[in-house]
């Protein structure tokens, strides 16, 4: 790529996020290189796209940046590679490896606390129970979509930004509904599965601690674990707070919060998804 190529634009496949938090700590990381002037991630397409000076020089420490919050870095050339498989020699095996135990123990653990929220009548359950289901979902696309165009895989994140939006959105009717029917969950197995579901977050962040390269290791796992156990802990609160007031009102709360964090994520997939479609028509027009 030429220097007037890179005044342009440079881009890269990301291995990796499973959320749009993930998405925006990267932005902020590499926002932070000097001679970055514009960086926006897709959780959709699973790419970063950069506007830099006129140098190539502060590339790698932006590549030693993101690499060492966890994430695989794979350059894409212009617009007309968007149909090629990029060069991912580097997602070896083993990382591979460690994300598929990642989608596992999140889709895995969301089915087991959906059915859980449902016997023990928890709104709050059944709402942190989609942020499992959404990691899952959106690390589960990244590694199967690694092959696929541009297009192709931003059609398949506005489908599924669309299904995990109804899912958001029908967590938030069934608890407008318990607001008018009143029905107290149970606290014990809210916060049993609750703390379950904290110990699954650690667990998921260890299994990828290993790949996570220098010394921003231990930062690296508490960004990555933050902001799922925040809602962990919540469900946990809330569970402790029903049982103290015997009333479902912290459930609630809670439910409305959670569901509106993940609506949210939903959001930001479909909107990213409208964004990389534009961008493959326009490199398909220009292809003509």
């Amino acid at each position: 790529m030429t220097t007037a190529e890179l005044a342009g634009r440079v881009r890269y496949r990301v291995t990796g996020m499973d959320c749009s938090s993930c998405a925006a700590k990267i932005e902020r990381e590499a926002g932070g290189v000097a001679g970055v002037r514009e960086v926006k991630v897709s959780i959709a397409s699973q790419e970063m796209t950069l506007r830099i000076d006129e140098t190539a020089a502060q590339l790698p420490e932006l590549e030693r940046r993101i690499t060492g919050l966890g994430y695989k870095l794979a350059r894409v050339g212009t617009d007309d590679d968007d149909d090629k498989i990029p060069d991912l020699s580097h997602v070896t095996p083993a990382y591979k490896r460690a994300l598929w135990i990642v989608v596992l123990l999140n889709a895995g653990y969301g089915v087991i606390e959906i059915v859980g929220g449902f016997i023990a009548g928890s709104q709050a359950l059944k709402a942190d129970a989609l942020d499992f289901l959404g990691d899952g979902m959106i690390s589960m696309l990244g590694l199967i979509a690694v092959g696929w165009g541009l297009a192709a895989r931003a059609k398949a994140a506005m489908l599924q930004g669309i299904f995990l939006g109804v899912l958001g959105a029908s967590v938030l009717v069934t608890t407008a509904y318990r607001v008018l029917v009143l029905h107290q969950p149970e606290a014990e197995l809210m916060g049993i599965l609750g703390l379950i579901a904290l110990a699954v977050n650690v667990a998921a962040a260890v299994v990828l601690l290993p790949h996570r390269h220098g010394d921003a290791n231990v930062r690296a796992v508490w960004l990555f674990s933050r902001n799922d156990a925040l809602g962990n802990i919540a469900v946990v609160v809330a569970a402790f707070l029903v049982a103290w007031t015997q009333t479902p009102w912290p459930d609630l709360v809670v439910s409305v919060i959670i569901a509106g964090l993940f609506l949210q994520s939903a959001f930001s997939i479909i909107i990213d998804a409208r964004n990389d479609l534009s961008t493959a028509e326009r490199a398909a027009q220009r292809s003509l």
